[in-house]
């Protein structure tokens, strides 16, 4: 298995997760009243990990690692709480937002449970957001590919696509898309090979150079997890192509459970 947890996380149900949650809650307000508003997240973490401890938690463990290896790739996250089973991410922003959520999703799925919880300490009452998930190991394994639109202009762009078929098939879809995308990036080298300072112009005007990541030496690539307004991305796409000498972007989106490949060619009549 590719991905690994030192200890084990059981898949808790509706009622036993409820039931857990109930009293780390009571636990978590009682620390920011302890504590207040305005501490550093480790600072709840470590109140919140002793209190759950003396009211007789049969496991609390704290910055769990999760590893995530494919290859010689390996990428490691950490989870901030785990109490008898149940995965906790705390916050200490102004509010829960969609970044919080996607990061306890991606947890959920590499750990193959369903249900988890975000805390945040921040706001003047603490602020827990449930995420839940149906989806698991293997139905994550089943995805769809969309690739009437590509086209292998190098040996390495084929090469690109075999290998997130493979990230795919080792790891499942719905993770963010910048794990694949650095996992592509070791894959082919590493940052020093991969990503390279490219010439942007709008018609005889300099602009400057901006970072961008090459799979060949006239061939971007990127990789993006939009689910709608995927043609308003594509326009910007090509802008942002227009601007450079490069020859094409090859642009891998990974919307659900659908991965659509597709070659944005730069149309501004340029010899290679």
């Amino acid at each position: 298995m590719p991905i690994h947890c030192p200890i084990k996380i059981a898949a808790l149900n509706e009622n036993e997760f409820e039931a857990v949650d109930y009293r780390v809650m009571g636990h978590a307000y009682a620390s920011q009243n302890k504590l207040g508003r305005f501490c550093e997240e480790w600072a709840y973490e470590a109140d919140l990990k002793e209190r759950l401890r003396a009211d007789g938690f049969r496991s609390v463990q704290t910055q769990v690692p999760v590893v995530v290896e494919h290859g010689d790739f390996s990428k490691t996250y950490r989870l901030d709480m785990v109490a008898d089973s149940a995965v906790y991410e705390l916050k200490t922003d102004h509010t829960i937002v969609a970044e919080h959520e996607a990061q306890l999703f991606g947890y959920l799925f590499l750990l193959g449970v369903q249900r988890g919880k975000l805390l945040n300490f921040r706001p003047p009452k603490v602020q827990g957001k449930l995420i839940a998930t149906s989806l698991d190991h293997e139905s994550r394994r089943q995805f769809s590919v969309v690739a009437d639109r590509w086209e292998e202009i190098t040996p390495d762009c084929a090469r690109l696509r075999q290998t997130l078929l493979e990230l795919l098939s080792d790891w499942g879809v719905f993770l963010t898309a910048s794990l694949y995308q650095e996992a592509l990036v070791h894959l082919f080298g590493g940052v020093d090979s991969v990503e390279r300072p490219v010439r942007l112009h709008r018609e005889n005007v300099i602009l400057g150079s901006q970072k961008m990541l090459l799979c060949s030496p006239c061939v971007a690539f990127r990789a993006t997890a939009y689910t709608e307004a995927t043609s308003h991305v594509e326009v910007h796409l090509r802008r942002l192509l227009a601007l450079t000498d490069l020859k094409a972007l090859q642009w891998v989106n990974l919307n659900h459970a659908k991965v659509e490949f597709t070659t944005l060619k730069n149309e501004r009549g340029l010899l290679w």
